[in-house]
Formats: C-alpha cells, sequence, structure tokens
C-alpha cells in the first residue's frame, strides 16, 4: 500500500483514491467524456471497416442463438445415447437413460449459462 504525502487516502471499492477528490471514481455515474470516446471509437470502427472493405459482424447475437440450440440439442441427443447405451449393456432399462437424460440437461443448462454470459458486441 502506497502513501502519497500530503493526502489522505481512503479505501473505496478495493481502490485508494484522495479525499480531496482527485481521484473520483465513476462506477456509480456515467462519465460523458468516456460515452462520448466510446461513440468517436465505435464511429471509428465502422469506418475503417468500411474504408478496409472488411464486413462488420452484426450477426454475432444470431451466432450466440445458434450456440444455446446446439448446446440444448447436443447434449440431450448425446446423453439419451449415451443412457440407452447403458441400458441395453447392463439391463438397467431405464434408469441409465433418465439418470444420463438429467445430466445431459444440467450440462446443457451450465453450456447455455455460460454462453449467455458473454458479450455479444
Amino acid at each position: 500500500m502506497r502513501h502519497y504525502p500530503g493526502t489522505a487516502n481512503r479505501l473505496v471499492r478495493g481502490w485508494r483514491v484522495a479525499d480531496d477528490g482527485s481521484g473520483q471514481d465513476f462506477g456509480d455515474a456515467e462519465d460523458p467524456r468516456l460515452t462520448a470516446l466510446d461513440e468517436r471509437l465505435r464511429q471509428a470502427r465502422e469506418t475503417e471497416a468500411t474504408r478496409s472493405g472488411a464486413k462488420i459482424d452484426t450477426d454475432r447475437g444470431y451466432s450466440q442463438g445458434n450456440r444455446v440450440i446446439s448446446a440444448l440439442i447436443g447434449s440431450l441427443v448425446g446423453s439419451a445415447l449415451i443412457g440407452w447405451l447403458i441400458d441395453r449393456w447392463f439391463g438397467a432399462t431405464p434408469w441409465g437413460l433418465i439418470v444420463m437424460l438429467f445430466l445431459g440437461i444440467a450440462v446443457a443448462f451450465r453450456q447455455i449459462i455460460r454462453i449467455s454470459g458473454e458479450r455479444p458486441e
């Protein structure tokens, strides 16, 4: 922990900031300068992409939707197949299928939650 002479330090959200207001934390409020900078950066990226002929990825959200559907279907079908095979090999009908379907649902939900946590940009 550093202490800067002549300033009274206090802890705000895990960061040391000066009490004189020079170390403001904009976590609660939107800073208009940062908003304007984000807008200018977005426009500059679009201009550069247009100039260089690169395609802007506007279908990212659609791609995430496809990933969610494939995770749901793949997990359920895969686990059902494995459960059916366990039932056939060990004669545990229908418990292998039921247990594997529940595991498949849990895996599918885990994947969907992970995918939904990503930002589509």
